[in-house]
């Protein structure tokens, strides 16, 4: 069952198209990963499906809602959290909740009841009555998450929810969300972390307002038609002098290691240690290794610049 569906979504900022032209669609208790580098449209389009910017061209039905239309008809059946969520420091973790409660016409005798569950969902109980600007930013996330919960929506759209909170408190939200969406909660999700993209169900790559890939994140790293090499060396000019090594289509540092990017078939191992002996580099290590999805992802941003 389709829950929302995107169909040529387009948004510019003057000359700047941030959007252009997307369409997909997303399964009703699915979690739906977005990824790309800053600057690539993601929150502008996370704003689109939250009824907060109106299309240039193209729309967004959201439980059959056309949103750009009737913005007001979503306010039941959708939460938004953006990237930096407007908690109020000054006030404890339970008003802030009444706060938002009241932003959704939670009632009191709801509003009594629904509060114990998201306290105790989210871990905060013990913080009740602690200032939010007290908490850590890993516990601010989780009361931002659960500041949208209380009118129980049936989709989420969260915008990077776990950038700049420690691995722990990351792990911690992700359990949070896994419980959400296992009582039937759609997500939408931004991150520009390429391992939470990989826990979704589908996975969008987007790059300069484009979607160049949008399917499960398995699909994508077997669908990859190229062969990776990872290269350890000390020889700073590795980089530039191996771009002369036949059928190779991209170089890029990873880590410590550099990673190569060859066109399949075409002995690259072989080549890539002639070369390097011709140039009397020394090698700490060479080895074919699975595409990562930071392959993956570059590998569709040159094959976009090459049909460009």
């Amino acid at each position: 069952m389709i829950t929302a569906r995107i169909e040529n979504l387009t948004k510019r900022f003057g000359n700047l198209t941030a959007v252009d032209n997307i369409s997909f669609e997303i399964e009703k208790g699915k979690i739906v990963g977005l990824i790309g580098p800053d600057g690539a449209g993601k929150t502008t389009f996370l704003r689109l499906l939250a009824g907060l910017l109106k299309p240039h061209s193209g729309s967004v039905r959201i439980e059959g809602i056309d949103v750009g239309k009737n913005p007001q008809q979503l306010k039941e059946k959708l939460g938004y959290m953006p990237q930096h969520f407007s908690l109020y420091g000054e006030l404890t973790v339970a008003e802030n909740l009444r706060f938002f409660a009241d932003l959704y016409g939670v009632s009191k005798n709801k509003f009594r009841e629904r509060k114990k569950e998201l306290l105790h969902f989210s871990g905060l109980a013990p913080f009740e009555e602690r200032l939010a600007w007290n908490l850590s930013g890993g516990m601010q996330k989780k009361l931002a998450l659960s500041c949208n919960l209380f009118h129980t929506p049936e989709i989420l759209l969260l915008d990077e929810p776990t950038t700049g909170v420690d691995p722990l408190s990351r792990r911690e939200l992700w359990e949070l969300l896994f419980q959400l969406n296992g009582q039937g909660t759609t997500i939408l999700i931004t991150t520009p972390y390429m391992d939470e993209a990989q826990r979704c169900h589908f996975v969008g790559l987007i790059y300069e307002g484009r979607m160049l890939s949008f399917k499960p994140p398995q699909s994508l790293l077997q669908e990859m038609d190229e062969e990776i090499l990872e290269l350890v060396t000390e020889h700073k000019q590795t980089r530039s002098l191996l771009r002369n090594i036949p059928h190779l289509k991209n170089i890029y540092p990873y880590g410590e290691t550099l990673h190569l990017a060859f066109e399949p078939g075409k002995e690259a191992e072989a080549r890539t240690r002639d070369f390097l002996d011709s140039q009397k580099i020394q090698v700490r290590s060479l080895k074919r290794i699975p595409p990562s999805f930071e392959d993956a992802f570059l590998a569709l941003v040159e094959e976009q610049r090459a049909n460009e």
